[in-house]
C-alpha cells in the first residue's frame, strides 16, 4: 500500500475488498461478503421479469410475439422496413430492458458503496478517526482463555544429572554468536541444545561484534554467567574459556539451516571425536525443531526462560522505568510497549513501496540500489516486488497505519505507550500521525536521566536490553514487524502464562482493508476486532516447522488439570 485510504480521492486506488469473517458468508458460495443476503432477492426479481418457458412464460414463441409487435411498430412509421432490420431492433431493445433491470437493481447499491465515508480524515500531519467504546479486555486477554497451560520447562531440584565427568565427554563445542542481542541469544539456546545431542562440553560463548552495532560485548556484561553455568549444571558441562589457551582451528561451516538432531551425530560427533575441540560457524538456525528430540526442544526452553538472567543493574533500571511508565498520570495505570520497526535498514531491505515525495522514493532508491545492489538491478521489477509482498503481509507497518488500528482496537487517546525503535525512517514528519493520535509516546531516553543512562551506553546492547525488559513487563506488547525481539518477547509472555496480551497484527488482511476505497470505519473495526481476536498471545496449538522462541507452547508448557 502506498499510502493510506484516508488521504485520497473517492475510488482512486481500487482493489477487493477483505473478507468479513466470523459470519454473512457462506463457504460454499461465491457470493460478495460485503453484499450479504442479495442473490436471493435479485433472483426472486429476475423470475419475475424474466420467466423461463418451462413456466408458461417467456419462451420463444413469446419471444416472436414481441418481435413481431415492435416490427409492425416500425412499418407502421417505415413501410420500407426489411425482416432483418426488424430483428436488429428486436435485439436492441431487449438488451436495452435487459440493462435497465440489472441496472436497477444494483446501481443504489453501487452508489451507496461509493458514498460510504472515508476511515478517518487527515488534517495537516493529524490522522482523525471515530472513536471506539473499550472492550472489556482490553488490556489483558481473558481469564478463561488463559488459565489451560503452565509453563514446565524450569529444573527439578530433585532432578538427577545426567551431565558425564569432565574427562568423559566427547570434547569442547565453541558456537559463534552473531548478530544483535536477541539472535545471540537464539544461537545460545541452540549451541546449549547441540552440546547435549553431543555429549559435549560447552566453551561460553562470545557475543561477536554486531556489524550494525559495532558493539563489543561480552556474555559477563549482559547476563549473570554464574546462574547461567549453575542452572544448567544438570544438563550440560559448560566452562568459561577455551582451555588450555589453544586456539580452534578445526571449524564446521557446511550446516544446513534447521538441521535434525541426527545430522549433528552422524556429521558432527565424529569429527569432534577425533579433533577434541572444534567450532561451529555459521551457527543461527542451524538447529530445527520438529527433527530433534522434544526433551531438547524443553532444553531449550529451559535456557531461554530460566538460565538466562540479566545483571542486577539491567533488571533494576528496566523495574524502575516500568514504574515510571504506570506512574506517569499520577496513579498505577496500564502502559502499552510498541515495537515500531521502522528504521531505514528495515524500510530499505523490506522493498516494499511507502508513502513519500518524488524526492524521497528517489533517495530510498538510490540507498537501496547502493546497499544490495544484487537484489536491487535496474529497479524495474521492484514495483510489482512491493505489491505482492504487501498483498502478503511482509511489510513493515507504517506508524500512521499502527495508529490507526490501535484506535479500531478500542485504545484511547490518553494511552501511555512506551516505543521500543532505533532512529525512524522519515524523522518527525513520518511519526506525526502516531504522535497525534496518540500522544503519550515515551522512550527510555525521555523516562531516564541522562546520568541514569550513561552507565548503561558503554554497551548498545544493554540499552538494548532495557527496551526488552520494559517491552515484557508491559500490560500489552504491540509488534508491527517480525524479527527476533517480538518473537522473544512474545513467547516469554505465553510462557508466564497467557494472561498478557501481545498483539500482532495481520499485515495481510490490513493492507486489503486500507487498500480498499469503499470500506467503511464500522466494517474496518469489525475486521480488526474478529481477527485479531486469536492473535493476542493466546495458547495456540504448534503445527510443523513451528518457532518454539514465539510459540512454546510444547514441549515446553504442559496441560493444565481441570480438577484442578
Amino acid at each position: 500500500m502506498a499510502e493510506l485510504r484516508y488521504t485520497g480521492p473517492a475510488g482512486s486506488r481500487v482493489s477487493s475488498p477483505p473478507v468479513k469473517r466470523g459470519g454473512g458468508v457462506d463457504d460454499g458460495d461465491g457470493a460478495d461478503p460485503l453484499v450479504t443476503g442479495r442473490e436471493e432477492e435479485d433472483d426472486g426479481r429476475r423470475a419475475h421479469h424474466f420467466p423461463s418457458s418451462r413456466g408458461g412464460g417467456w419462451g420463444r414463441g413469446r419471444y416472436r410475439d414481441w418481435c413481431s409487435y415492435l416490427c409492425s411498430f416500425l412499418r407502421a412509421e417505415d413501410p420500407m422496413a426489411s425482416p432483418s432490420r426488424c430483428a436488429v431492433v428486436c435485439w436492441a431493445f431487449s438488451v436495452i430492458l435487459c440493462l435497465s433491470v440489472v441496472a436497477s437493481l444494483y446501481l443504489p447499491s453501487l452508489w451507496s458503496r461509493m458514498n460510504v465515508p472515508y476511515l478517518c480524515t487527515k488534517v495537516g500531519t493529524a490522522i482523525q478517526c471515530p472513536s471506539v467504546k473499550e472492550p472489556p479486555s482490553l488490556w489483558e486477554n481473558p481469564y478463561s482463555a488463559s488459565t489451560s497451560w503452565k509453563a514446565c520447562a524450569e529444573r527439578r531440584e530433585d532432578e538427577l544429572s545426567g551431565v558425564p565427568g569432565e574427562n568423559e565427554t566427547t570434547g569442547y563445542l565453541f558456537v559463534h554468536a552473531e548478530g544483535g542481542l536477541n539472535q545471540q541469544r537464539i544461537t545460545i539456546c541452540n549451541g546449549v541444545a547441540v552440546a547435549k545431542i553431543l555429549n559435549a562440553t560447552l566453551i561460553l560463548p562470545e557475543l561477536k561484534q554486531d556489524q550494525i552495532w559495532k558493539d563489543k560485548t561480552k556474555f559477563e556484561d549482559i547476563f549473570d554467567v554464574d546462574h547461567f553455568i549453575n542452572y544448567l549444571k544438570n544438563d550440560v558441562r559448560i566452562v568459561r574459556e577455551i582451555p588450555f589457551n589453544v586456539p580452534i582451528r578445526e571449524y564446521v561451516r557446511n550446516i544446513p539451516k534447521h538441521a535434525s538432531a541426527q545430522f549433528y551425530i552422524d556429521n558432527v560427533l565424529p569429527r569432534l571425536k577425533e579433533k577434541r575441540m572444534m567450532s561451529l560457524k555459521p551457527f543461527v538456525d542451524r538447529l530445527g525443531y520438529e527433527n530433534v528430540p522434544p526433551e531438547i526442544n524443553k532444553l531449550r526452553c529451559r535456557v531461554n526462560y530460566h538460565a538466562f538472567k540479566f545483571l542486577p543493574d539491567i533488571e533494576t533500571m528496566s523495574d524502575k522505568l516500568a514504574a515510571r511508565m504506570r506512574n506517569r498520570t499520577g496513579g498505577s495505570n496500564p502502559y502499552m510497549a510498541l515495537h515500531l520497526r521502522f528504521e531505514k535498514g528495515m524500510v530499505g531491505l523490506s522493498f516494499c513501496d511507502f508513502v513519500g515525495t518524488r524526492e524521497e522514493k528517489a533517495m530510498l532508491a538510490a540507498y537501496r540500489k547502493a546497499e544490495w545492489p544484487r537484489r536491487y538491478m535496474d529497479g524495474s521489477h521492484l514495483w510489482r516486488q512491493a505489491l505482492q509482498k504487501r498483498k502478503a503481509g511482509r511489510c513493515p507497518l507504517e506508524p500512521s497505519e499502527i495508529a490507526v488500528i490501535l484506535r479500531s482496537m478500542g485504545y484511547p487517546k490518553e494511552t501511555q505507550i512506551y516505543v521500543a525503535s532505533g532512529q525512524v525512517y522519515g524523522g518527525q514528519n513520518r511519526m506525526a500521525p502516531l504522535r497525534n493520535m496518540f500522544p503519550n509516546l515515551i522512550t527510555k531516553e525521555e523516562l531516564a536521566t541522562k546520568e541514569e543512562l550513561n552507565h548503561f551506553r558503554k554497551h548498545v546492547t544493554s540499552l538494548a536490553a532495557l527496551d526488552f525488559l520494559v517491552c515484557l513487563k508491559s500490560d500489552v506488547f504491540v509488534m508491527t514487524h517480525g524479527g527476533n525481539f517480538a518473537k522473544l518477547i512474545i513467547g516469554a509472555r505465553r510462557y508466564m502464562g497467557h494472561r498478557l496480551k501481545s498483539i500482532k497484527p495481520d499485515k495481510g488482511l490490513m493492507a486489503k482493508s486500507f487498500g480498499d476505497p469503499y470500506m467503511g470505519w464500522a466494517s474496518f473495526v469489525e475486521d480488526v476486532v474478529i481477527t485479531h481476536q486469536t492473535r493476542t498471545g493466546l495458547p495456540e496449538e504448534t503445527f510443523p516447522n513451528y518457532d518454539i522462541w514465539e510459540n512454546p507452547l510444547t514441549p515446553c508448557m504442559c496441560k493444565v488439570s481441570p480438577h484442578k
